[in-house]
């Protein structure tokens, strides 16, 4: 009898380790290419919240919103070269950025900031390292924003009426456009 109950264990083991080694194989990261999480330095994550990812048309810029030294700040990642790059100007100190989203070739980034008293929609332009509220004369409350991949048109959600309701901005004929190419693709703008 006790022969038999430890048969019976034996055999009940192994059906649950080749079961365990099953499952094991099937979780395989296939397709994944994050790279792993780093207490410092330039990497894409960190022990920090990073939150609202947007990647440019190609992929290679993924912009996102992170609590990283100590404060809600946009982080932007070059996929390519595997680090992060500088967004001189964008992060003012002593308030949020949040909420980014990318243009097409990764030239605009429009976001949430509350540096002027209120939070507002802003546009960054990489080149010109300069941002632009552009809903500073804008009643109510704005949250969301999302940039066209040319970068001449942006959306976002806006209680001006009472409600939340979507609010659409045209930056107009004369801003240079943010268009991809191929002669961008894996290199540095």
């Amino acid at each position: 009898m006790v022969k038999l109950h430890l048969k019976w264990i034996r055999g009940y083991i192994k059906l649950l380790s080749n079961s365990l080694l099953i499952s094991l194989i099937g979780c395989t990261d296939s397709g994944f290419i994050t790279p792993p999480t780093q207490p410092l330095g330039n990497v894409l994550n960190t022990r920090s919240s990073e939150q609202h990812p947007r990647f440019s048309y190609e992929g290679r810029y993924l912009v996102f919103a992170s609590d990283r030294q100590g404060k809600r700040s946009i982080w932007l990642y070059d996929r390519i070269r595997g680090r992060l790059l500088p967004l001189p100007g964008l992060n003012q100190p002593g308030t949020v950025q949040d909420q980014p989203d990318i243009s097409a070739d990764g030239r605009y980034i429009v976001y949430v900031s509350e540096q002027e008293g209120k939070q507002d929609i802003f546009v960054y332009d990489r080149q010109t390292l300069r941002g632009e509220n552009i809903t500073k004369n804008l009643l109510g409350e704005v949250r969301h924003p999302t940039i066209s991949g040319n970068g001449r048109l942006i959306a976002f959600e806006s209680n001006r009426s009472g409600q939340w309701d979507i609010i659409i901005y045209d930056r107009g004929l004369k801003i240079p456009l943010s268009l991809p190419s191929q002669s961008n693709i894996g290199t540095e703008n």
